[in-house]
């Protein structure tokens, strides 16, 4: 018989899954979501659509929470899924956390931005009736990752963040026209205020390499100092 070793056996650590398998697996599962909530909502005859952003009604706040799950028709979900899927994974590898607080700090700035000022120029087919906007879709989402990608890499002074940024701009920058009034329907509205929310996120999560740069300067400028 061999000889025994010790009383209990080591167990090597699970293996970390990439930073991209697992930003691929929550964005994916994020659209996923959309398309499930989309084949419900058009099962119940769109019952779901009236639970949008409805501007300065207080029970048009609870919309903050509904409004970036809901689609008015398959057109307008298919018009986000490419986008929500490039840029949101994009936006995962910055980190798993900075993608959900991001999200957090759009979805909801942007939101509440939103029912602030989402009736101003909102197209109205009948004269002297008021307006009643309902904000729905996950485009202020999709503007909010867009414009965080944008300024992000200029806030961390990280090389490989900034050419995400650039490059994003490239292919996506004409799409940031769309925080202008414009075409009938459009929540231009949500737009801007998802991109405003976009960069006040880039802004604040980037505070670790900021503050960071702050203390390389001040020790610089005074050698003699300690931390």
């Amino acid at each position: 018989m061999g000889v025994g070793g010790p009383g209990y056996a080591t167990h090597p650590k699970p293996k970390k899954r990439p930073a991209w398998v697992v930003g691929g697996v929550t964005i994916v599962s994020f659209v996923v979501l959309l398309w499930l909530i989309e084949l419900w909502d058009n099962l119940t005859n769109h019952r779901l659509d009236s639970n949008g952003i409805r501007p300065l009604e207080t029970d048009g706040l609870w919309g903050i929470l509904f409004a970036p799950l809901l689609h008015s028709n398959w057109d307008h979900l298919i018009a986000n899924t490419v986008p929500a899927l490039v840029l949101g994974f994009l936006v995962t590898l910055a980190g798993l956390s900075r993608f959900i607080f991001a999200t957090a700090i759009i979805w909801i700035l942007g939101g509440f931005g939103t029912w602030l000022i989402g009736n101003i120029g909102a197209h109205c087919p009948y004269i002297n009736v008021r307006c009643e906007a309902n904000h729905i879709g996950a485009s202020g989402l999709i503007f909010g990752w867009l414009a965080f990608l944008i300024v992000f890499g200029f806030f961390t002074r990280k090389a490989w963040q900034i050419a995400v940024g650039v490059v994003v701009l490239f292919i996506y920058g004409g799409v940031l026209l769309g925080v202008l009034p414009g075409t009938p329907g459009v929540s231009w509205q949500g737009h801007l205020c998802g991109a405003v929310a976009g960069i006040v996120a880039a802004y604040v999560l980037s505070g670790p390499e900021r503050k960071a740069r702050q203390r390389r300067r001040t020790t610089l400028a005074n050698p003699y100092l300690t931390p």
